[in-house]
């Protein structure tokens, strides 16, 4: 009888906030022709991103959202992503994507980092944040991770110089770094966001990280109403994982962004729940937050027990970009109340449903 209590409890939970979030006091009034469809290349990927990427799918048609998707089969294994690919997605401007398999070590580079460069996304951005209903260490997390994209560690600039000695160069311009402190601060400003912080280790890396933090300091200047702060790479961990509400949006150069919004995915509820993408000035692609490598293993994929959650919500980041905010609501309400509510929930969540059983419980939120 408790237990019927229980979940009649966590039920109710999820429909007032169900009707607490699709309550609205003003209407958006649409430009004449922003209901035409909007066309979105869709790439499955590799390993469970077939999965979550038909899950996508599926709720989109069921909600009826104005996009079709142009789908293409590209593998990590591949050299390089295919030219009528790289077409589509500047055709269209916005793509939707599952994992792609990064090798480690010797091999063909990551096509993630290929698009990225090719296409110039130089800012991604995941956003860590507890859900309601789904228990974690911590309460009142909700960070947003903005991380530069395209230099760094990642410029590939790598060889041997004699054999057993190899050397990789860091590459840091001011370009790049006030350009990702701008998208960083502006992303604040316009989400109401109150502090900005700087992760660096130019105590150590006094011209590239110095170069970073001087960029973003000039930056700062033009944002009083922001608050700006800086904090060293290492100690950062630490405050993350004992403290992570401090925090607010954080801006990074590329390698300290991969490990910064790694573990605040994990403080928040993993990397199944967590949406993200990457965006320039002319594209944007939409995928799984962090670890955009990481395309499960084989018993996820037999099964069919990947967790849609994360691309679930990145759909909706998309169509926010599209401008189509009441369907970008829809469904993040839907998905929201699913894990609220706590009845359907994939392995990693503490459950036991296959990805259709997520997305069917989402589709019926969304009827």
């Amino acid at each position: 009888m408790a237990a019927t209590g229980g979940r009649r409890g966590v039920k109710a939970m999820g429909e007032m906030l169900m009707r607490t979030q699709q309550r609205r006091t003003v209407t958006y009034m649409p430009r004449p022709g922003d209901g035409a469809p909007r066309a979105v290349t869709l790439l499955p990927g590799d390993g469970i991103g077939p999965l979550v990427t038909g899950a996508a799918v599926q709720v989109m048609k069921a909600m009826h959202a104005p996009v079709y998707f142009e789908e293409y089969e590209v593998s990590g294994k591949m050299d390089k992503v295919p030219l009528e690919v790289m077409d589509s997605i500047r055709r269209n401007k916005v793509c939707l994507k599952g994992g792609l398999a990064t090798p480690v070590g010797g091999g063909v580079s990551s096509l993630n980092v290929q698009l990225r460069k090719e296409l110039d996304l130089f800012a991604s951005l995941v956003h860590c944040f507890n859900l309601p209903g789904l228990k974690t260490r911590h309460d009142n997390v909700n960070i947003v991770v903005i991380r530069e994209n395209t230099e760094g560690e990642y410029s590939g600039l790598e060889h041997e110089v004699v054999p057993g000695v190899v050397e990789s160069l860091k590459v840091i311009t001011k370009f790049c770094s006030e350009r990702i402190a701008k998208y960083a601060f502006e992303y604040a400003y316009l989400n109401n966001r109150k502090t900005v912080t700087a992760v660096h280790k130019a105590n150590i890396m006094k011209l590239a990280d110095g170069l970073f933090l001087e960029s973003c300091r000039e930056v700062a200047k033009n944002y009083p109403g922001i608050k700006y702060n800086e904090v060293i790479v290492d100690n950062c961990c630490m405050q993350l994982v004992s403290k992570p509400q401090q925090f607010d949006v954080m801006v990074t150069p590329n390698l300290y962004g991969t490990l910064v919004a790694n573990t605040a995915a994990g403080i928040a509820g993993g990397t199944g729940v967590m949406p993200g993408g990457n965006v320039g000035a002319d594209h944007a692609i939409f995928e799984q937050g962090a670890s955009a490598g990481n395309v499960g293993n084989e018993r996820l994929v037999a099964g069919k027990t990947a967790n849609p959650t994360a691309l679930l919500l990145s759909s909706a980041m998309m169509l926010r970009h599209l401008q189509f905010p009441s369907f970008a609501d829809r469904l993040e309400q839907a998905v929201m109340s699913v894990i609220a509510e706590g009845t359907y929930r994939t392995k990693d969540l503490g459950g036991t449903s296959s990805t259709q059983d997520v997305v069917d419980a989402v589709i019926d939120k969304l009827n």
